[in-house]
Order: structure tokens, then sequence, then C-alpha cells
């Protein structure tokens, strides 16, 4: 399989896919400096990055979503903006709007916190509908449009949005179409018993965390770009893109949900399944990127039937039935 793969990738050189593992590799070292764990956040941080994807982040309150997306902006050098979302937040808060120039005579624009390499949007359920379609352009074109003009994004462009699963008074719920277009929802869980132990020890006597300072950047624009194109090169198989649009397929026609996934999650899934094979040094896709890539492009596109949600099944559960229905390729 890997002589077949090899002789169908003689564009990949050995040492693209040796520099995109080292970058990873020197961000993953960089954000342990403070970051304890997380390393499947830290993974697809880096896979959204690399496929020009945006990421929804779920979790408690304390567990370092927001510290992790900061140190990771610091370490790509790249400007970073934090948006607190609030009830009263209003579109223009987010994208900017158009002021009038009493010197000139003329409106300029001033650029809203939108305008920036990563933005971190806090707590993005604690705003209104209304709020929420000022990101609808932004995040599928990386472009916004005020009074008829439009107005680019600068390149990388990501959003990172947080929420909180448990405390849900005074929030509202995301539509359906913005949540598609995240590529993944990453699930952060609590961290196990050694790794406390190791925050513990680590910042017992550090209150003021002063090794967020040792954080340096190890990639630049540049980096990012030929990173991303070395992605695209990543083979995949005509039998593994069969194996996607298959897994795809059971979402829309299977009783357990209301809601499949749409061809943007198959894409996703494909864009993911490369990231993540380059990211380990390879050039050419397995069932296993897939299957590893499929939970957090899935999880939060498609919608359980009312009588699964009632029988208490989660979206995990569908998925995972589903792959044990589909043949995997060999």
């Amino acid at each position: 399989m890997n002589d077949n793969n090899n002789e169908q990738n003689l564009n990949l050189q050995p040492s693209e896919l040796a520099s995109i593992h080292g970058h990873v590799e020197a961000i993953r070292q960089e954000l342990h400096k403070v970051i304890v764990g997380q390393d499947e956040m830290i993974n697809l941080l880096l896979a959204g990055l690399f496929t020009g994807g945006h990421v929804l982040i779920e979790g408690v309150p304390g567990i370092a979503k927001t510290m992790t997306v900061n140190l990771l902006a610091k370490a790509l050098n790249l400007n970073f903006k934090r948006i607190q979302f609030t009830p009263d937040l209003m579109p223009a808060d987010v994208t900017g709007t158009n002021i009038f120039n009493m010197k000139s005579g003329e409106f300029e624009f001033r650029h809203g916190p939108i305008f920036a390499n990563f933005v971190l949007i806090d707590e993005i359920n604690r705003s209104p509908a209304k709020t929420q379609s000022a990101l609808f352009e932004v995040m599928e074109e990386h472009q916004i449009t005020v009074d008829g003009y439009t107005h680019q994004m600068p390149a990388p462009f990501m959003v990172m949005a947080t929420q909180n699963p448990i405390e849900q008074e005074g929030t509202y719920k995301l539509p359906e179409a913005q949540q598609d277009r995240f590529l993944f929802r990453i699930k952060i869980t609590y961290p196990s018993l050694s790794e406390e132990l190791e925050i513990l020890k680590r910042f017992e006597g550090d209150f003021s965390q002063s090794a967020i300072q040792t954080v340096v950047p190890v990639m630049s624009i540049h980096d990012i770009a030929l990173c991303k194109s070395i992605v695209q090169k990543v083979h995949i198989k005509e039998e593994l893109l069969m194996y996607i649009a298959a897994i795809i397929d059971h979402t829309r026609h299977t009783g357990d949900l209301f809601l499949g996934a749409s061809p943007r999650a198959s894409l996703a899934i494909v864009k993911t399944s490369k990231a993540l094979a380059a990211m380990q040094g390879r050039a050419f896709v397995t069932p296993d990127d897939i299957q590893q890539a499929a939970f957090p492009v899935l999880n939060h596109r498609i919608v359980l039937s009312p009588d699964k949600e009632m029988e208490g099944f989660d979206v995990g559960d569908i998925l995972s039935d589903i792959f044990k229905k589909i043949e995997v390729p060999r």
C-alpha cells in the first residue's frame, strides 16, 4: 500500500513531509510550555489552520480553551483579536462601521475586531441571531460587506469560537447554517488525574503564569502557506473517497437522525484527513485518518431524531453505529 501511494505522490517530496511534521512538533513544544495535555485540541486546531477552516470549541470554563488559542496565535506570530459575545452586542461591533470624518467631509470605514488573522469569539452563543448573522459572510467568504463596499480579511484568517455546554441561561442556539460553517466542534473534557497533578506542580509557585512569556514564534505566514500547499498534495484513494461518501449518505438516510450531513461536511472530512496524514509525515490518507476526522467534523452538523434523543442516545453513539455498518476499505 505504501509503495502504491508513494508512486502516486511524486510531487510530494519527503522533505516537504518532514517540514510540516517539524513545524507541528515545534508548535506542540511551545504550547506545552504552558498547556498540560489537550493534545487532541492542539492537533485539530492545527488541522483547521492547515485547511483554512474555523473551529468551535466546547467545554466547561477553566480548561484552557481561550489560553490555548491565544498561545497558538503567539507561536504562529499572527495578529490575534478576542471578541466577547454578549446579548447587547451589535453586528457593527464585530465587523466595523462607517464613521463620518468631519475634516474630510467623507465617511471612513472603521475596522471591527473581526479584522485579524486569529479571531477568538468567547461564548459565541451569548449573542442573538442578529449578531450571529454578521459572521455568515466572513466565515464563508473571508470578507464583509458594509454599505455596499466589500472589505477583505487578512490571510490567513481563522475564527475560533468557544461555548459552555452546561450553562444555557441567557444563551441562543446557533443556527444550523452557522454551525455548518465550522470545520470542527472540538469537545474538551477535564484533564486526567495525572494531568491535574502536573498542572498543580507547574503553577503552584507561579501564580502569574510567567511561563506564557516563554512562548515564542516558531512559524511564519509563509510557513503556514507552505503547509497548506503540502496538505493539498496528500493522496487519497478513490476507495477512501467512496468510504467518506458512504458515511455521509448513511447520515442522510438513517432513521436515527433528524438532520444528516451536507456536502460541506464530506469535503471537510477529506481536508481534515489529509491534514492529519501530513502532520504525521504520511503522503497518503488511511481509513484511520478518516475515522479520526469524522467525529469532530460531524458531531455538530447532524441532529438526533426525537426518539433517539428521548432514549438518551448521543451523536457519538449514532456515528459509531454508522462506522460499524460500512465496510472499511483495505
